[in-house]
């Protein structure tokens, strides 16, 4: 049981963490982009996702790589800088990132489905870690799943899974542990993609109307 003195100091800390980490996840840019590229309310277009596959749904490749690479880094920044105050607190920022791009609180809670904020994250862990392998392990299940099936939500759901067992294995516990949380709350969050391939209906790489 944890030391209720030690606690009550620690949570302000714990707490500001979440929160630095939320507000920066919680930041469209898929949606700042495309306005400000005069590219219209992406909400109203593919999945009316925020994230980067539904911007490359309006065929401006340059906005979708920005807002890629936005999402990435409201994920790795919160992290890299929260571990300034402890691995707890990096923990937790991680945390509030990625929950931020899922339920912005400025568009209702209704966000993204979290891939790129979670690699992000990904990053962030290992770059602390010193190790590439937890991000090596997806970037080479979701590219091997989706050269074999040539469905993109299909090899994100299977990087999710293998991600944080691959993360433990490394010996990176608790790492693994939020990596393990986050996979969950991304693959419910795919529950219409996984509707759509149980049907037999959904879209495979490099069609128009891929989601």
């Amino acid at each position: 049981m944890p030391d209720p003195i030690v606690w009550s100091l620690a949570w302000p800390y714990f707490l500001a963490a979440w929160v630095f980490g939320y507000l920066i996840g919680s930041t469209p840019f898929g949606l700042m982009l495309t306005r400000m590229a005069g590219l219209g309310d992406i909400r109203d277009i593919g999945s009316q996702s925020i994230g980067a596959t539904n911007v490359l749904r309006t065929g401006n490749k340059k906005i979708a790589f920005l807002t890629l690479l936005f999402d990435l880094l409201k994920g790795t920044i919160p992290v890299v800088i929260a571990a300034e105050w402890g691995p707890d607190q990096a923990i937790l920022a991680g945390f509030g990132a990625f929950l931020g791009h899922l339920f912005p609180f400025w568009l209702k809670f209704k966000g993204g489905k979290g891939v790129a904020t979670y690699i992000g994250v990904l990053i962030g862990f290992c770059w602390l870690a010193e190790t590439p392998w937890p991000l090596a392990a997806f970037a080479v299940t979701w590219l091997g799943t989706a050269a074999i099936f040539r469905f993109s939500s299909l090899a994100a759901i299977i990087a999710l899974i293998i991600t944080p067992l691959v993360t433990r294995w490394l010996g990176l516990v608790q790492e693994s542990e939020l990596l393990g949380l986050l996979s969950l709350i991304s693959i419910i969050k795919h529950h219409s993609n996984i509707r759509r391939l149980f049907s037999g209906t959904e879209s495979r790489i490099g069609d128009k109307d891929a989601a």
